[in-house]
C-alpha cells in the first residue's frame, strides 16, 4: 500500500510540472512535504534548463530539498522588491470541493502562505487521501502560528470561537536538557496551536441556507479564517482560501492563497485534477 501511495504522489508531481511549469521561469516557489519531493524530481527529470532559475523555499526543509537536488535556493526576503514568482508548488493537509486548503501540519504555514501570495499561480500537489468534500472531514485541526507571549490568550479566544480543546503543538525532539515536553517552534521562532473545529462549511453551504457565522461552533471556511487572523498574537492561520493568483491579478494584486489547480495521485496510479472556478 505504501508503494502505491508513493507511486501516486510521483504521478501527481509529474503531471503538475508537465502542465504548469513555465518556460524560462526565473523564480519558482517550492513547498515542503513528501509530495513536493516528486515535484522537484519531475523538474530535474524533465530536462528543463534550471541554471537561470532561483527556487524560493517555504522553510528549512524545502530549502534542503532544493539544494540537495542541485538547484539554486534563494530566501524569500532576499528576492528583489516587486519580484513576482512565476509559479509556486506546494502540498496540503486537506483540500475541499472549492480548493480551500488546510496547511501547516509540517509547521511552516506562514512562509507557505507568503510564497503562494507572491506567485502568479499556485499549484497544489497531494495524494487522494487529502481530497475531502469539506475541510476538517478527515484532518482534525487548524494549525495556527502564534507569538509565544500570546499563546495562552489565543487558546482562550479559540475556545470562545468554538474550537474543541485547542492545544500547543509540542516538540517531539526537544533539545537536550530542556524541560519536556516543550512547545514546537516554527522557522519564525513562533509557537503552533492546533485547533480542532467542527467540519467547515463552503460558500455553497451558506448560500443554501446554512449558518457559517460560528453559531454552535459551525463556521464557513473564510469566516473562520478571518476570525482567527484577527486575534492579537496570531501571525497566520493554516486556512488557504479566497482568491487564486489570476483572480488577484485581475483586480491589481499579485497572487492568491487558493491554488488554480490541485493534482491528486490516485491509488490506481492515475491523477485526478481539480481546477478552481474563474
Amino acid at each position: 500500500m505504501a508503494d502505491l501511495i508513493e507511486s501516486a504522489k510521483r504521478a501527481a508531481g509529474r503531471a503538475a510540472v508537465k502542465n504548469h511549469y513555465p518556460k524560462d521561469a526565473k523564480y519558482v516557489g517550492i513547498g515542503s512535504g513528501s509530495t513536493i519531493v516528486y515535484v522537484v524530481e519531475a523538474i530535474k527529470e524533465s530536462g528543463i534548463d534550471t541554471s537561470q532559475t532561483k527556487y524560493v523555499p517555504t522553510g528549512y526543509l524545502s530549502k534542503q530539498l532544493i539544494v540537495s537536488n542541485g538547484l539554486t535556493a534563494v530566501e524569500f526576503d532576499s528576492i528583489p522588491e516587486g519580484t513576482v514568482l512565476d509559479i509556486a508548488f506546494d502540498g496540503a493537509d486537506e483540500v475541499d470541493d472549492d480548493l480551500n486548503l488546510i496547511k501547516g501540519g509540517g509547521a511552516c504555514l506562514f512562509q507557505e502562505k507568503i510564497v503562494a501570495l507572491q506567485a502568479k499561480e499556485f499549484i497544489c500537489v497531494a495524494d487522494s487521501r487529502k481530497l475531502q468534500s469539506r475541510l476538517l472531514s478527515n484532518w482534525k485541526y487548524i494549525p495556527i502560528e502564534v507569538a509565544p507571549i500570546a499563546a495562552n490568550r489565543v487558546l482562550g479566544v479559540l475556545r470562545e470561537l468554538g474550537s474543541i480543546s485547542p492545544a500547543l503543538r509540542l516538540n517531539p525532539t526537544a533539545p537536550e536538557g530542556a524541560p519536556k515536553p516543550t512547545p514546537l517552534k516554527t522557522d519564525q521562532a513562533f509557537y503552533l496551536i492546533d485547533a480542532p473545529f467542527k467540519t467547515l462549511l463552503t460558500k455553497a453551504d451558506v448560500a443554501a441556507g446554512q449558518d457559517g457565522t460560528g453559531k454552535d461552533g459551525v463556521w464557513e471556511v473564510e469566516a473562520l479564517s478571518r476570525a482567527i487572523k484577527q486575534i492579537p498574537g496570531v501571525l497566520d492561520v493554516g486556512i488557504f482560501s479566497g482568491e487564486t493568483g489570476p483572480q488577484a491579478q485581475a483586480r491589481g494584486g499579485t497572487g492568491g492563497q487558493k491554488p488554480v489547480a490541485a493534482y491528486f495521485g490516485m491509488p490506481d496510479g492515475s491523477v485526478s485534477v481539480r481546477k478552481a472556478f474563474a
